[in-house]
């Protein structure tokens, strides 16, 4: 039998109501979830369960805590056959995507879930959540990190939140769906991350300044030149459509200029869910890819920011920065 390790770092899955909101409690989680009966069924993994300190809603999230999440996976990778993190939706996709940079070359699954409801409502769908998501960790027929929510399980570093009210809150737009869970759980083998040769080291983050900006009709490319400093390590800009930007070169250029001579590494990813960055195509783009960024390709903001966090935690030889962040590492990238 196998056997999975839960770890608990907050979210909506383990809120209780309190006068000012729902907020997390650990202790009504942990008596909820060690008397639900179907995590006793003879179908279930064998499973441990550990909470973070403390419990965070998870727009709080830092990369300390990414760190910390990931480190816990590394101590007791030789201990369980996979994992399942319960994590808030709202930056579940940063952390899948941290992890699936950090814990690189794991070669098991790790699988990110959370609720849209809170476990203690009558109608919380992180009951059907934990409980799949235990079930594909325990299977490990998927070796990567994942999310799992609403009945579909996608690559983490091609996920994005799509609904703060439907009970599908998640969506992979540039990349197909790993497995359904529906009435047996169908995987989409031709899809999973190929098993790596490398072995697996662990690679926390380095708690770098990495800037997102996302551009607008008229946006005043001056107002941004001054956060270009030499401490700026990389900044990812959500362009237009395939990777264009406003037609105003005279500001531009002299921020792109600054980002160059300051060693920033200035990636483009495009604003609309489903699309690839691709400069050549129109005018209006070519100027990024002249003034020396780069083509995030069909990543998710959320994949491009981590891994500029990792390659920089990694590596500090800036042409190899640059190389690596358009080489797809961990299915991020196609």
């Amino acid at each position: 039998m196998s056997k999975i390790l839960i770890i608990h770092t907050g979210g909506t899955i383990g809120m209780t109501r309190t006068p000012d909101g729902y907020k997390p409690d650990g202790e009504y989680f942990r008596n909820a979830i060690y008397h639900l009966d179907s995590l006793k069924a003879e179908s279930m993994p064998e499973w441990d369960f550990v909470e973070m300190d403390p419990l965070l809603d998870s727009s709080r999230m830092t990369v300390r805590e990414w760190n910390n999440i990931g480190k816990v996976i590394a101590d007791n990778s030789d201990n369980y056959d996979g994992f399942v993190i319960l994590h808030g939706t709202d930056t579940m996709a940063y952390t899948a995507s941290a992890l699936s940079f950090m814990l690189k070359g794991l070669k098991k699954p790790v699988i990110l879930t959370g609720s849209q409801i809170p476990l203690c409502e009558i109608r919380s769908d992180g009951r059907d959540n934990l409980i799949t998501s235990m079930l594909i960790a325990g299977e490990a027929r998927v070796k990567e990190v994942c999310i799992y929510f609403g009945g579909q399980l996608l690559r983490g570093n091609r996920s994005k939140k799509y609904s703060a009210m439907g009970m599908r809150a998640f969506r992979s737009p540039n990349y197909p769906t790993l497995a359904f869970a529906n009435i047996s759980i169908e995987y989409n083998e031709a899809a999973f991350l190929k098993e790596e040769t490398e072995g697996f080291t662990f690679r926390p983050f380095k708690e770098l300044p990495i800037g997102v900006i996302k551009v607008y009709p008229g946006f005043p490319f001056d107002l941004f030149e001054s956060l270009l400093t030499e401490k700026m390590k990389g900044v990812v800009i959500e362009t237009f459509g395939s990777g264009n930007i406003p037609d105003d070169n005279a500001a531009l250029f002299p921020m792109l200029e600054k980002a160059k001579k300051n060693n920033v590494v200035f990636v483009v990813c495009s604003q609309c869910p489903q699309a690839t960055v691709d400069m050549d195509t129109y005018e209006a783009g070519s100027a990024l890819k002249k003034a020396g960024a780069l083509s995030g390709g069909d990543m998710t903001l959320e994949a491009a920011v981590t891994k500029l966090y990792y390659l920089f935690s990694i590596c500090d030889d800036l042409p190899t920065v640059r190389k690596l962040m358009e080489t797809d590492l961990c299915g991020e990238l196609n």
